[in-house]
């Protein structure tokens, strides 16, 4: 087995860095790590919200956390609270962390269904104490004891990803990273494979390498740029392909994100220590930029301390994240508008899939192969995650809200996704990962509970048990994978009215 020796990424900003980091980290071995970036370029500098797993990341690393507050200017996150996506003049929050207690086995969705049925059950917000803290403005590090109530919530943080990059940066170079300046001019690839061999940069200097990590943003310089991979485009079901970025003054301090619905789109309000990022991301088919640049402005807690910045994007995925020698991370694979904080994660989620599969010169197909099924896979949760919130809104004020009001399952903006039979064919040597993915699931009961109740959609009861047809394992003739719409509509056995839920 030939090992790769020679590791080049492409793009700094947050995605470059942090594969930087995490290779330098992981490769015990000899490896040239080398990464190109241009102070001209820039970076897209949004993703400043993040989610729990950033923190594994982080400890990974070793990176100490109160060093890593300071240095990024950074607060911490109990959740993403929610205005007028249901309902104008409604909010609720999803927080990192469950609701309640589960009793006898059972969760505590279903006992608080049964007493909203009766009539005397409070908002689902209040059975959960993240958001008992986040409204106080408080936060305390969650206890190790299972049987303490402060064990029922995790958290993440806020900061500020240029700052986070250039932290990633020294720690990086402080591993042998080296990091080269400069743009590319041409990519060389192999007259037989198309695998790209080097890359010449405008000072006419060639970077040759083995394994290319594209980080170039929504660029994609190499993996769309140079080897024509292609794109899902995903407009027709989430239709924001636009963003208006601009920092303002911090008036209120909050221990969570905050994503107000506007008529076109949302609002994104993320607490720092010196600044408030702040954005709006709509539709450039229902509003044009000067109205959704005077709705930004119009919604700043504090004075503003820049003018607005435009992002274009289109919504989607590349259809291989890996293809040939390359494999794209961060924009470069995709872009999901960030209303779940997803961004940083998809990063992570990517350099963990390229530590898992670390290639040999071999390139195995078979390897590339399931890395790109995991990636779509990670991908599409998280979209058709983001395209309930679109989904299961009451508002009828202006035509984005009504375009997604009235789509059905069978409707364009909402993709098919029935159940399917697990598939278990699966390389031996990477059977940790794929166990974790078995384990995670689509989207648990919980998150689903999250997104319906405060839209006012109470999944749907049933009373039937499942019949042995369509239990797992169980076909027509009592083998065989199950009828995903039987199994989908099925109450739970033994569990006489325990609500399924459905979309």
């Amino acid at each position: 087995m030939a090992l790769i020796r020679r590791v080049v990424i492409l793009g700094g900003g947050s995605a470059g860095w942090m594969t930087a980091a995490a290779l330098a980290k992981s490769i015990q071995r000899d490896c040239d790590i080398t990464l190109i970036e241009s102070e001209e370029i820039g970076t897209a500098g949004v993703g400043e919200a993040t989610i729990p797993p950033i923190r594994q990341f982080n400890q990974m690393l070793g990176i100490d956390e109160d060093d890593f507050l300071r240095r990024t200017k950074g607060s911490l996150k109990l959740g993403i609270r929610f205005v007028d996506w249901g309902l104008l003049g409604r909010s609720y929050f999803h927080p990192f962390g469950s609701y309640g207690r589960p009793f006898d086995l059972v969760q505590i969705q279903h006992w608080w269904q049964r007493a909203h049925a009766q009539g005397h059950a409070q908002a689902l917000d209040e059975y959960c104490m993240a958001w008992a803290a986040a409204k106080e403005g408080r936060f305390d590090h969650p206890s190790p004891d299972p049987r303490h109530v402060l064990s029922t919530y995790d958290y993440a943080y806020h900061f500020d990803a240029g700052l986070y990059g250039r932290h990633l940066r020294e720690y990086a170079q402080a591993r042998r990273v080296k990091r080269v300046e400069g743009k590319v001019l041409s990519v060389q690839q192999n007259a037989d494979t198309g695998f790209i061999e080097s890359l010449t940069l405008d000072s006419g200097e060639a970077i040759a390498g083995e394994l290319f990590i594209d980080c170039s943003g929504l660029h994609a310089v190499l993996i769309e740029g140079a080897l024509k991979t292609g794109f899902d485009d995903w407009t027709h079901w989430l239709p924001c392909d636009r963003a208006l970025a601009v920092p303002g003054e911090t008036v209120h301090f909050t221990p969570y994100t905050q994503s107000p619905a506007h008529t076109a789109g949302w609002q994104w309000r993320i607490p720092l220590q010196h600044r408030t990022g702040n954005g709006h991301v709509y539709s450039s088919a229902f509003m044009d930029d000067e109205q959704a640049a005077q709705i930004l402005m119009s919604h700043l807690d504090g004075a503003q301390r820049a003018e607005p910045r435009l992002i274009r994007f289109t919504t989607g995925r590349r259809k291989q994240c890996w293809n040939r020698n390359v494999i794209a991370i961060g924009l470069s694979s995709g872009f999901l508008e960030p209303l779940e904080s997803t961004s940083l994660h998809l990063i992570q989620a990517g350099i963990s899939k390229l530590l898992a599969y670390f290639p040999d010169l071999d390139f195995d197909p078979l390897v590339s192969h399931e890395f790109n099924r995991v990636a779509a896979t990670e991908v599409e949760r998280i979209r058709d995650f983001i395209i309930l919130h679109y989904h299961l809104t009451t508002r009828t004020d202006s035509e984005l809200w009504l375009l997604r009001a009235d789509a059905d399952p069978g409707h364009a903006a909402v993709p098919n996704r029935p159940l399917q039979a697990l598939r278990q064919a699966h390389p031996r040597r990477h059977g940790p990962l794929r166990q974790r993915e078995l384990a995670r699931g689509a989207h648990g009961a919980d998150e689903l509970a999250r997104a319906q109740r405060p839209l006012d959609r109470l999944p749907r009861r049933e009373r039937h048990r499942v019949p042995r047809e369509a239990a797992p394992g169980h076909g027509a003739g009592g083998t065989g994978p199950a009828d995903p719409s039987r199994v989908h509509r099925a109450a739970l056995p033994g569990c006489p009215g325990m609500m399924v839920t459905t979309c």
